[in-house]
């Protein structure tokens, strides 16, 4: 590992990549302690916290903003209004067919539709800005803006605009990162909000766990075991035998060698724990509009935490791992390319027949591992909801999933950058 590092350094393009990657972290860190005009800052933090004690949707929100929402910070709206902006345009492309040709335009259609999907982050971002205003100012919260003798509506306005040009500006930044960087920029971002509350989450535990030391010890235990289970299905893959037939071109004598298809078990990633998060918290930035209205943060709260979330968490996972595998890997194109390269699988006729096959393949072992993950989301918060350790709530199930996935995705893309240099890589 360390000499995987020290590989990447000396390449001054990857250098530079991972220098990129890391400072726009840090950038956005610095950010998620920037307040927005007119706030009180010395008493948000203890309003927050009387208000998100007793609703567990306020309290993941925060989680997923990495501590910028109790803070009403520039960054407050966090990376949720684009990463729901991609699934609205991901799901409209099965919806769509327009949409859906479009994405198969290649790079042309891939930049339209990332245009359509910063139009949508816009939208999504006021809307929410303008929830969280509201949220702010009712009796739940009880802020008030305060701007050097500006008219309310005035500060209402600089208030919902700054939270809007914050959300924009991280939605910036993790295209930066995945234009310039390493890895995928909206995962990064996620995956250090999740990070920036672990020495909090870590201290509380200690402190208000029934055994104290003991309970965190146990529970970092845990965690760590987990991880390489985590691993191994993020790396397992069903291998399907291919053969190419021999062919004769001028006086070479091409193909005839035996090679195979890798299928992940795994292959949408760490996608549908993020998408299926941002679906059931969407209900708790709905109810910031209707703070007063007790049904709304009621079934909020119940489809943010509780047997119910559990239930849906699960079927989301699952679903979302079969929508987007689907979407990245087409059995019909795979079928196609495999024909016109003289490629075939032994037993099965080429075409229709081998597609069959594929999607056969990808149905079977694509069940087990959305499960698999599913569970690992879904566990540890039932364990949480027994024991109210804090560490749990922060770094168990979904948060662990996705802190596994995106250090994986980006060890790959360094491993992939070194070997195109001819340096070993990470693995081994």
């Amino acid at each position: 590992m360390l000499k995987g590092i020290a590989n990447a350094f000396r390449v001054p393009e990857l250098r530079n990549k991972i220098l990129i990657t890391i400072g726009i972290l840090v950038l956005y860190r610095i950010g998620a302690y920037i307040p927005v005009p007119g706030i009180p800052f010395q008493g948000m933090l203890s309003a927050y916290s009387a208000a998100a004690a007793g609703s567990g949707a306020m309290a993941v929100l925060n989680l997923f903003s990495g501590g910028a929402l109790s803070r009403v910070s520039v960054f407050s709206l966090g990376i949720m209004p684009y990463i729901t902006a991609q699934i609205i345009l991901q799901m409209m492309q099965a919806v769509i067919p327009s949409l859906g040709e479009m994405a198969k335009e290649g790079e042309a259609g891939q930049r339209r539709i990332t245009q359509y999907t910063r139009y949508l982050t816009i939208v999504l971002a006021l809307i929410s800005a303008i929830g969280y205003l509201f949220l702010f100012q009712s009796d739940m919260y009880g802020i008030s803006f305060e701007g050097a003798g500006l008219p309310v509506w005035l500060m209402d306005v600089i208030v919902v605009f700054t939270m809007v040009v914050g959300a924009l500006i991280i939605m910036w930044l993790g295209e930066v990162i995945t234009q310039r960087g390493i890895g995928n920029g909206m995962s990064l971002i996620i995956f250090a909000n999740i990070m920036a509350g672990f020495p909090s989450a870590l201290i509380s535990s200690g402190q208000t766990s029934e055994h104290g030391v003991l309970d965190t010890v146990i529970t970092l235990i845990v965690i760590l075991a987990v991880i390489p289970l985590i691993v191994y299905i993020e790396r397992g893959q069903r291998r399907i035998t291919v053969q190419y037939a021999k062919r004769v071109v001028g006086r070479r004598v091409m193909g005839g060698q035996s090679t195979y298809l890798p299928i992940k078990v795994n292959t949408a990633g760490v996608v549908p724990i993020i998408f299926a998060s941002a679906i059931l918290y969407l209900p708790a930035q709905i109810a910031v509009f209707f703070p007063n209205v007790t049904w709304m943060n009621v079934f909020a709260n119940a489809v943010s935490s509780g047997w119910l979330n559990w239930i849906l968490s699960v079927v989301l996972i699952v679903f979302f791992a079969y929508f987007y595998t689907a979407m990245v890997f087409n059995p019909e194109e795979t079928a196609d390319q495999l024909r016109k390269q003289g490629g075939f699988i032994p037993g099965v006729r080429p075409g229709n027949a081998t597609a069959a096959y594929i999607k056969n393949v990808i149905d079977h072992i694509t069940l087990p591992g959305a499960i698999f993950m599913a569970l690992i989301a879904v566990v540890p918060s039932i364990i949480f909801a027994f024991t109210s350790n804090s560490l749990i709530q922060a770094f168990g199930g979904t948060s662990i999933l996705i802190m596994v996935g995106v250090a994986m995705d980006t060890i790959a893309s360094l491993e992939s950058q070194l070997k195109m240099h001819n340096y070993d890589g990470f693995f081994k």
